[in-house]
């Protein structure tokens, strides 16, 4: 589908000028986000309150500050979830904000801990009908995998978003202040109510399952490959979502009791591979493997026997691929059916991992009612 005439591109220039305002200054600011979100309310409507909107902070670029050490370094969350919704003009129009410090760490850091807390916090505030949305402010390294963990835990249709940015805070044009006030503005709109968890970068609305990370420091780095954006934000056209509320198959699974996910190694394949790897990831514990095989999954016919022999061992193997785009598919390279594997359909490896663990954690082990919850989430 063509893209609205209104371009990305554009809008965020007009808005970087508005709202791009430079956080080194934020000791000024005396009222925390009380200034932002407990200001006079004109945008109230006549039937009552504006939504309310938890944000959970977790660290990460967008709440980063420079650093002396190079041109453009910067230390991930150093700046509050509270800080950083004072900083953007504007919010306190479209909901009634409030903020909560779940971590201050840089996502390459994100852990079973902090996605347990996310998923508790946000069930609860939904459970309790203390917010019409969550935002998450999130670094950009890891934010597909605790979106596709979310959107697989977190039952219901109130939106879930979660934002981040490329470049830090104190950068003289940061990205980080446009995302979030366009998170705030999907958030809020009751037209993203039963899509799941998404992600808001750049102007775009990505669905959790398709959405990655794909240039290491291009503001225009998430995209969805195999099926493309869900939407598009514009600070004068609006949100305009591009599929329909509730076409997504969304299965929830129970977190485990403790706080940490069963092992799951992702073994990556590449020319003259061996079956160290495989044997390493068994060694230490693993209870599944991802293969993010070349090609349509592939490996070699070392890597091969060494997962065949895993998975009669009863660790579970699921064929993903390296390959950026297309999904995965039984039978064609590989006789799936003999050697008791799984394909990942379109999930990529890391993705393809946060969905073993949770069938894992959920008691299910047999590959082919795997593969059945690979099939369906599609």
């Amino acid at each position: 589908m063509r893209k609205p005439t209104a371009g990305p591109a554009s809008s965020r220039q007009r808005r970087t000028s508005m709202l791009a305002i430079p956080l080194l200054s934020l000791a000024l600011w005396s009222g925390g986000i009380g200034a932002a979100a407990h200001a006079a309310e004109p945008g109230k409507d006549a039937a009552g309150s504006l939504p309310r909107i938890l944000v959970l902070a977790t660290g990460g670029t967008i709440a980063g500050q420079a650093d002396p050490r190079a041109t453009g370094a910067y230390k991930s969350g150093q700046i509050t979830g509270e800080q950083l919704m004072a900083s953007v003009p504007g919010l306190d129009k479209l909901a009634k904000l409030n903020a909560e410090q779940i971590s201050s760490i840089g996502s390459q850091d994100m852990n079973d801990k902090v996605w347990f807390a996310l998923a508790r916090r946000i069930q609860d505030a939904f459970d309790k009908n203390e917010a019409d949305g969550v935002i998450i402010t999130h670094g950009t390294d890891t934010l597909e995998e605790t979106a596709f963990f979310l959107d697989n835990v977190v039952r219901g249709d109130k939106p879930v978003v979660i934002v981040g940015s490329m470049r830090p805070a104190s950068a003289v044009s940061a990205d980080g202040p446009g995302n979030l006030y366009e998170a705030v503005q999907v958030a809020a709109d009751p037209r993203s109510r039963g899509r799941g968890v998404m992600a808001v970068l750049n102007d775009k609305i990505q669905g959790a399952r398709s959405v990655t990370k794909t240039n290491t420091t291009s503001i225009e780095t998430f995209g969805s490959p195999n099926d493309g954006p869900i939407g598009y934000v514009d600070t004068a056209g609006g949100i305009r979502f591009l599929t329909q509320a509730g076409g997504f198959k969304r299965a929830t699974y129970q977190l485990p009791a403790g706080e940490q996910l069963p092992r799951v190694e992702i073994v990556y394949s590449h020319a003259n591979m061996d079956a160290v790897p495989i044997e390493d990831a068994i060694s230490h514990g693993a209870k599944g493997i991802v293969l993010a095989g070349v090609g349509d999954g592939n490996t070699s016919k070392s890597a091969l026997d060494a997962l065949e022999a895993a998975a009669k061992k009863g660790i579970l193997v699921v064929r993903s691929t390296r390959v950026r785009s297309g999904f995965v598919t039984r039978n064609v390279e590989v006789d799936d059916d003999k050697n008791g594997f799984v394909v990942s359909e379109d999930l990529n490896p890391q993705k393809a991992r946060v969905l073993t663990q949770l069938l894992i954690a959920s008691g299910v082990t047999a590959p082919a009612e795997l593969q059945k919850a690979f099939t369906a989430t599609w």
